[in-house]
Formats: C-alpha cells, structure tokens, sequence
C-alpha cells in the first residue's frame, strides 16, 4: 500500500495491476484488526459516494488491503464505523 497522495490519500493495487486512488475516510480496529472505510478519490460531488471497507492484513512483511469475507465481521466493524462517525459529530 503506497501513501503517495498524503494521509488522506492511498493508492492501491489489484491482482490485475490496475491502480486505484483512494479516500480514507476512516479507520477503525476490530479484534486486533485495522480496517478501512475507503471512497474513490475522483467522485464528483453530485454522484453517489460508493464507499468500501477493507482489512489491512499483512503479507510477506507488506501491509494490504483484503475484502472482508465474513458477514459477521463485515457487519461489525461497519457499526464500529457508524458509531465512530456519530461520536465525530457530536
């Protein structure tokens, strides 16, 4: 996972080469996990924001980012999101 864009910022590659420029729009641990809510970097403010959530595992000493296949851990660590986000609100 490369930060070239700053803190804010991430640029990530598939299986297939194909590069991605990403949002952190934040960041939460689960079970001793740290997990992403990520948007595409180039969404224009009039379209839907797609946002995805990733698991940073990490592989061969390289941290990257993994779907979650798990529905539970999925639905887990999206309430931690919400939660989170709420609380930043407030």
């Amino acid at each position: 996972m490369d930060t070239e864009f700053g803190r804010d910022f991430i640029t990530i590659t598939d299986e297939d080469g194909v590069e991605y420029e990403l949002e952190i729009l934040s960041t939460v641990e689960y079970n001793g996990a740290l997990y992403y809510a990520l948007a595409p970097a180039d969404t224009d403010e009039d379209e839907e924001l797609e946002v995805s959530v990733l698991k940073a595992v990490e592989e061969d000493g390289e941290e990257i980012l993994v779907a979650i296949d798990d529905d539970d851990e999925l639905e887990k660590v999206y309430e931690l999101l919400i939660e989170q986000m709420y609380e930043e609100e407030e």
